[in-house]
């Protein structure tokens, strides 16, 4: 798939384009669907009997902030820096999608929709199955164990093929993006552009460090980066407070979340005033719930991996709470201060158009502005290396099955492997006909996640089964 993008990438869009448009056509409400199916179901079980059931035996590995540090990091990471101004300022003004709110609450509802519940109900369900059959069965990642008995093992086989596929492209695909944004701030900071020179050392920059975060393992590599991140990221996000209308940004963050919690079903659905137009649809929220489906076996086995001694309960709520709350004021405190520089004519609204350079915008109209930028910067590297060193660190796992902790060369093969195919996904947005990476990575990951949304159906109803199994064991 590699070679294809980077040798032929015009052809190789072409495919791509041309399959995503069948897939949205036929099943792009299957998504919407499916999204809002997960999040009642993982509710539903955490406040059942069945959520008091214990993964794993012993006590949980890690402190809860350290839990919720690496949760974090590797579920949203690069991505809310990406779209931190750009999708609130584009939702507050987008005419297709007007509804009977405020101009800045309706835009932040919009966003929170996209990056709360549902997204992290994605990450919670893979998590969930992991876990149950690390710490409770006592067997290794292959979803296909949760599957029926199944009398030909190539079925098992290609699923299983297929977890790791659609993680590879979920994987490579935020990469692709993230390096895209950082080498949008280098230029934007320089005043330069450097082009795809600059995207390749990048690359190599951010897998040399992943790789040597993974190799020193959980405890020692990621789980220190990802609290770095953290820290980081509250810096950032202090400093935007410090320099904003807190008030206003509190006042926000209340109406925008109460009116998510309203209108969540008819939005789901895309139903009444929210059913929008299919291109809107097509462009927004089909592309992340496959962009949070190719992401979620990755997510969740890392999750699942780091969540030993958690309850099942517990697992399920930190997982749609925490990272949704804090996603939430993250948005509104970058996109109520973007709205209030265009209000006062200070920026116009097209300088947030851009969604490579839209943060850095913002940032630099703040006092200390340069400084705020290459804090960015850096924390997208960050945020890269952490995504990376767990995905490598998953992946190992898939291919090293017999133990918990994989082995060092199955690491080293990984990182190439992935190296080498986000390159490929970075020559596919530059030189083919797309716009950009991001037009190429919307219709590949639209394409990649659908056999896995049909799978998750499955999934949910092989996990109730056991589960149930098992609290009838015990009494």
């Amino acid at each position: 798939m590699a070679f294809c993008f980077i040798f032929y990438p015009v052809y190789s869009f072409q495919i791509i384009n041309e399959a995503s448009l069948l897939v949205r056509s036929y099943f792009g409400k299957l998504y919407l669907v499916l999204g809002l199916l997960i999040l009642l179901y993982l509710l539903i079980l955490a406040v059942s009997p069945l959520g008091k059931i214990k993964l794993g035996s012993g006590k949980p590995s890690y402190s809860v902030v350290s839990w919720i540090a690496m949760i974090y990091s590797t579920g949203m990471g690069a991505g809310i820096i990406l779209r931190a101004v750009q999708e609130p300022i584009y939702m507050m003004q987008q005419s297709d999608i007007e509804i009977s709110r405020a101009e800045n609450v309706h835009g932040l509802e919009m966003t929170f929709y996209h990056w709360g519940f549902t997204a992290w109900a994605f990450y919670g369900l893979f998590a969930l199955c992991i876990a149950y059959l690390l710490f409770i069965k006592k067997r290794n990642i292959q979803l296909s164990y949760l599957l029926p008995k199944l009398s030909n093992r190539y079925i098992t086989k290609v699923i299983d093929l297929l977890v790791v596929l659609t993680t590879v492209i979920g994987v490579v695909s935020a990469v692709a993006l993230g390096v895209r944004q950082i080498e949008g701030g280098i230029n934007f900071v320089a005043h330069t552009n450097v082009g795809i020179y600059l995207s390749v050392f990048l690359c190599l920059l951010i897998f040399s460090f992943a790789l040597l975060s993974s190799i020193k393992g959980l405890s020692k590599g990621i789980r220190r980066l990802s609290n770095l991140n953290i820290l980081l990221t509250l810096v950032l996000l202090v400093y935007v407070l410090l320099n904003s209308n807190i008030s206003l940004i509190i006042s926000n963050l209340i109406q925008s979340t109460a009116a998510l919690v309203v209108d969540f079903i008819p939005l789901s659905l895309a139903i009444g005033e929210f059913n929008f137009s299919e291109e809107f649809l097509s462009d927004w929220t089909y592309y992340y719930w496959a962009f949070w489906i190719a992401w979620a076996p990755f997510t969740g086995i890392f999750i699942a991996r780091i969540s030993e001694g958690r309850t099942i309960r517990e697992l399920i709520l930190a997982v749609l709470i925490v990272p949704s709350l804090g996603s939430f004021l993250w948005f509104t405190s970058f996109g109520t201060s973007a709205l209030e520089l265009i209000n006062a004519d200070v920026v116009s609204s097209l300088a947030f158009n851009d969604v490579f350079s839209a943060t850095f915008v913002l940032l630099e109209q703040f006092p200390f502005g340069f400084y705020a930028v290459i804090l960015a910067i850096l924390l997208l590297v960050g945020f890269l290396i952490t995504s990376v060193d767990s995905a490598i660190f998953v992946l190992s796992m898939f291919s090293d099955l017999s133990i918990i902790n994989p082995s060092n060369s199955h690491k080293w093969i990984w990182g190439i492997l992935l190296l080498a195919t986000t390159l490929g996904f970075l020559m596919l947005g530059k030189f083919s006909n797309a716009t950009d990476v991001l037009d190429a990575v919307q219709k590949l990951l639209i394409l990649s996640s659908l056999a896995l949304a049909l799978l998750s159906i499955v999934f949910i109803f092989g996990l109730t089964i056991k589960l149930l199994q098992k609290r009838n064991s015990k009494t």
